[in-house]
């Protein structure tokens, strides 16, 4: 693959002329400083699947880390508002944009991106296993141009958090996109923590968000319900909440977000934290010239427990001691 413009590693004063030489036989200087030049703006294209708190969280990390590392950069904001069709077309373009580098928020962003752009680095957040979406050759050697961060969140606590939340619960219902890959790893994570607590999985799958009402529905008499870290069922969040509150439904999502939205709790990942971590990777290629091929996929261990009493109390449930007293933050 062809390296990153090697522009961002020249010391401040060279001129336009030597900054252009210097691109065109992608050689760094060699001041070893890793500073931008004065002036001199990194262009990003930034492809963020669908706007929810979530992946929000993820890009403003993203672009505070390139702050804090001293990287000026132009932003090219684009947002495919879930729809799949939207995000191969904004990646074809960055394909002949000439931006210098690419940042992509969940997984349908990140497979349009690798599919169209082979010559820019390309990197990843909000993507539960790259491995499964066909992002990379391996986790920790990625071999490309492609590489980011993983958002696998601990799924076995969450199922395990949902029992003791809900200690009588035999049936958990999921709701799912079939078009994601993501879902799908969850869901199979899901089943297997489902099958060592004794719990079984009824499962219902959705296209776009405003299926999402009717799916859960057809879950039909579950004693509780999962919520993966799905995009498109977390855009939809509303209808599902809606859903439970009336037949006394305990929810226990896979991310904050929707804790925040109406969902008893969650033990999940911080993605501002988690986009920060990618912006971080971000200047390494930018700033050091980094090979994305030799980046290994990160992953984040630092989780929190997220309760919300309010929603709890909506929903019909008394949350335990054993919940509150060890809670990390409380959603009021």
């Amino acid at each position: 693959m062809s390296q990153p413009r090697s522009r961002f590693l020249a010391a401040v004063g060279i001129g336009a002329a030597a900054l252009l030489a210097l691109a065109a036989c992608s050689s760094p200087d060699d001041g070893g400083s890793g500073a931008e030049p004065a002036g001199d703006q990194a262009s990003i294209g930034m492809l963020q699947f669908v706007q929810h708190p979530a992946l929000d969280a993820a890009t403003e990390g993203f672009k505070e880390a390139l702050a804090d590392a001293g990287v000026e950069a132009d932003y090219d904001d684009q947002n495919a508002q879930g729809e799949v069709a939207n995000t191969n077309t904004i990646a074809t373009t960055f394909a002949s944009a000439g931006h210098d580098l690419v940042f992509t928020v969940a997984t349908p962003a990140a497979q349009a991106a690798a599919q169209s752009i082979v010559d820019t680095p390309v990197l990843f957040t909000a993507v539960t296993d790259a491995e499964a979406a066909g992002l990379v050759d391996s986790n920790e050697a990625p071999g490309a141009n492609v590489t980011g961060t993983s958002d696998l969140n601990p799924v076995a606590d969450q199922l395990a958090l949902l029992a003791e939340i809900a200690p009588d619960a035999e049936s958990v219902g999921v709701v799912y996109s079939s078009g994601e890959v993501n879902s799908e790893v969850q869901v199979e994570l899901a089943k297997e923590a489902a099958a060592e607590l004794g719990l079984t999985i009824e499962e219902a799958t959705v296209s776009n968000s405003a299926e999402v009402q009717q799916a859960t529905q057809s879950l039909g008499d579950v004693d509780a319900i999962y919520v993966p870290t799905d995009n498109t069922v977390v855009s939809g969040i509303a209808a599902l909440i809606q859903v439970a509150e009336q037949n006394g439904i305990p929810v226990v999502s896979g991310d904050a977000g929707p804790v925040e939205s109406g969902a008893i709790a969650t033990i999940g990942i911080d993605y501002g934290k988690l986009g920060y971590q990618t912006g971080e990777m971000a200047a390494a290629i930018l700033q050091d010239g980094a090979d994305p091929a030799e980046m290994p996929v990160e992953t984040s261990n630092d989780v929190e427990l997220i309760i919300n009493p309010a929603a709890a109390e909506r929903m019909g449930v008394e949350l335990p001691a054993s919940v509150t007293d060890r809670a990390d933050r409380v959603i009021e």
